[in-house]
């Protein structure tokens, strides 16, 4: 399955509900802090170098942009999150959009929320969390930059990050570790996104998730 990401491609950006594609289909959402490696992933998941335009200065993404991975499955790429340059009103303005896109789109199969490995489960990303408990819409968390830490630390940063999604009542959220770089875990987020866009071929998933 993992082969049709390569063909993904962009098809439109839209800074309000109007002006996005139609509501039909299957979509996965991805969504990060602006430092979280939100661009780099995408591009590596779909093995493209620049579907996803990576910046410097992160929070520049106002957008939310779609990309098309067959005729009716999309991947879509939400404003980071949480960059401290950027203005109190705009960053509201942008939680608010994200949030209505949350709430409303019904071909929405799930949220892929990206964090740094080393700054996990901000406050920022508890309340997207919550927001995805309160619309019942299916997360699963890339811990990325995973090359940044020894493997050791990193499991117990995956663990410690699991033990909290329990206790505080995300336990249906799923959680691993992701590396752009090396591709680790590439496989894995995959087999997620194969598991929401494609749900006919769950019974053929590549790899079971916890």
């Amino acid at each position: 399955m993992h082969g049709l990401y390569q063909n993904t491609r962009f098809i439109a950006g839209a800074t309000n509900l109007k002006g996005m594609p139609s509501d039909v289909g299957r979509e996965v959402a991805f969504a990060g802090r602006s430092n979280a490696g939100k661009s780099s992933a995408l591009n590596r998941i779909c093995h493209q170098k620049s579907l996803a335009r990576t910046s410097k200065t992160p929070g520049r993404t106002q957008q939310i942009n779609f990309f098309q991975v067959t005729e009716d499955r999309y991947l879509v790429d939400l404003p980071g999150y949480g960059y401290a340059r950027v203005p109190g009103g705009l960053q509201r303005e942008w939680g608010e959009f994200i949030g209505r896109y949350l709430e409303c789109r019904r071909s929405l199969a799930g949220l892929i929320i990206l964090m740094d490995i080393r700054r996990p489960l901000t406050t920022l990303d508890e309340q997207l969390l919550q927001v995805c408990v309160a619309a019942d819409i299916p997360a699963h968390i890339l811990l990325t930059k995973a090359d940044k830490l020894s493997r050791n630390a990193a499991m117990n940063t995956l663990r410690e990050v699991k033990t909290r999604l329990a206790n505080h009542a995300y336990g249906s959220t799923t959680a691993q570790c992701f590396s752009a770089l090396r591709g680790e875990g590439l496989e894995d987020a995959q087999a997620r996104l194969d598991a929401w866009l494609f749900p006919e071929n769950a019974a053929s998933s590549r790899v079971p998730l916890p």
